[in-house]
């Protein structure tokens, strides 16, 4: 009996500081370091007219996915000038998620 006590003890133990090391390792975005875009500007933010407008320093070409905040995809596009068109999103609040050659950005958009 004091033998399982003794080996369950030792199993907890184990898994209490292994678990740490074993989070961080099948994580490997938590390594992942992201590049910021410089000079990103979003316009106007809430939306109303159903266009927003996206510049950065580089103006090159970017890649576009709106979330919902349940964090559905609901809308992914390449976007070669600055004009976005959200005029299918329906009011509310959206995770905007952009990237430009190795640099990425995550906003808040706001549709009205």
């Amino acid at each position: 009996m004091k033998k399982r006590y003794f080996l369950v003890f030792l199993l907890f133990g184990f898994l209490a500081f292994a678990s740490p090391a074993i989070a961080q390792e099948s994580n490997p975005s938590a390594l992942r370091t992201e590049r910021p875009i410089d000079g990103l500007s979003i316009y106007p933010n809430p939306v109303t007219g159903g266009k927003v407008y996206i510049s950065t320093t580089l103006n090159k070409e970017k890649k576009i996915e709106i979330f919902n905040i349940l964090g559905k995809p609901v809308q992914k596009t390449q976007l070669r000038g600055r004009e976005l068109d959200v005029s299918t999103l329906t009011p509310g609040i959206y995770i905007l998620k952009i990237e430009e050659g190795s640099s990425r950005a995550t906003k808040k958009l706001i549709v009205k």
